[in-house]
């Protein structure tokens, strides 16, 4: 998956999950291959992946949003047009499991993501101690939360890349390739910023 055209078709993927969960981290690396250096990400960052599925090219362009308390009440403008969302949880921060859980539930009970496909991403496994994938699906009670929709739960590790280039793989399976006529990539981060600057001044 390397660099593809602005013509194409996007497919929006939502990176959401609290500040320090390592999301900004995980993206670089997944997209570059590289660990990167990264402050806390007040907006946004936007990535992109060539995916082909059912002999189909498409964008998979994945939005990491900030994870901070005021940035979360942001999250909803970005629920439109996106196919699948990816929450990645801090598996070595075991005093913010409820808070995680609880954003993922809010997060869920959106009308604009009802039935779409969720990836929980298990973060800093390399890390002592951390949860496993099986107690953040039987704590997060993901079985029941995503009876709706089709979802997993995978083990992963920004910093080494352990369980990432897996993650994505069944995040381009999970997904239905957009139409052509689907907005394209520079179109959609337009109308998105254009979204969000007029919702700022109604504020």
């Amino acid at each position: 998956m390397g660099q593809r055209g602005s013509t194409q078709p996007e497919a929006r993927v939502l990176l959401l999950g609290l500040d320090n969960a390592g999301k900004s981290t995980l993206l670089y690396k997944m997209k570059h291959n590289r660990l990167v250096g990264t402050v806390p990400t007040i907006g946004f960052n936007v990535e992109m992946f060539d995916v082909k599925k059912k002999k189909k090219n498409f964008a998979l362009t994945v939005w990491d949003v900030g994870g901070q308390t005021e940035m979360r009440r942001h999250w909803p403008t970005f629920h439109q047009d996106t196919v699948a969302v990816v929450f990645v949880v801090d598996a070595a921060d075991r005093d913010r499991a409820a808070e995680a859980k609880r954003e993922l539930e809010n997060t869920l009970t959106s009308e604009q993501l009802r039935g779409r496909p969720l990836a929980v991403l298990a973060n800093k496994q390399d890390v002592d101690g951390s949860m496993t994938v099986t107690e953040i699906i039987d704590s997060f009670h993901l079985r029941k939360t995503c009876g709706d929709r089709d979802w997993f739960a995978q083990p992963c590790s920004a910093s080494t890349g352990f369980g990432l280039e897996e993650a994505l793989k069944r995040i381009g399976h999970m997904i239905k390739p957009p139409t052509e006529s689907a907005p394209n990539v520079k179109e959609n981060i337009r109308d998105t910023m254009n979204y969000i600057k007029f919702k700022s001044v109604r504020r």
